[in-house]
């Protein structure tokens, strides 16, 4: 519990100047995974990557490591309607990098976790660590909200509602094991 306050405070401290300017607020218009907006599973990434940074062995720019997980899906477009030339899951790290360099003064780390958070779909892997814990940070949360999305329609379902609530626990559980299989 102790761990948790620590990483929101110091989440609050690394993430005050992205808040503060740029169109970070723009992306609660958009829906990421199942109800989750992309607001939100930003915000999630930056503090689950935090989090890792935080117990892992090493050290870690968090200060860049929160702002490039803030901006990685900064694509600021609903990509349910829009569909751009490629897929969405191979395009939208390049146009998030754009917007991000455009509205901010992004480093050479934070461009990388940007570009660099989709791997393995688009083949190029991070190059610094940080960019590995905000990928990997990344592939938990949205497992988690989607695997909670997929719950929430179950549960509302008039017809499955005799099956009961599927808990949330169980979304945790099975976006952690997806996210940590091997990958080919």
């Amino acid at each position: 519990m102790q761990l948790l306050i620590k990483r929101d405070i110091l989440f609050e401290q690394l993430s005050e100047p992205v808040f503060a300017s740029g169109r970070l607020e723009q992306l609660k218009e958009f829906t990421q995974h199942g109800h989750c907006t992309c607001y939100d599973h930003s915000v999630a990434v930056a503090k689950t990557a935090l989090l890792f940074s935080m117990v892992l062995p090493m050290h870690f720019k968090q200060k860049q490591l929160v702002r490039g997980a803030l901006l990685h899906d900064y694509f600021l477009y609903d990509w349910h309607t829009y569909r751009p030339e490629k897929l969405h899951g191979f395009s939208h790290p390049y146009a998030a990098c754009e917007n991000a360099r455009r509205d901010f003064d992004i480093t050479p780390l934070e461009e990388n976790i940007i570009k660099r958070h989709m791997f393995p779909l688009t083949p190029v892997p991070p190059k610094y660590r940080e960019s590995v814990l905000v990928t990997l940070a990344d592939k938990v949360c949205a497992t988690s909200e989607t695997f909670t999305g997929i719950g929430e329609k179950i549960r509302s379902s008039k017809k499955l509602a005799r099956i009961g609530r599927i808990p949330h626990a169980l979304a945790h559980v099975a976006a952690l094991f997806i996210a940590f299989l091997p990958w080919t």
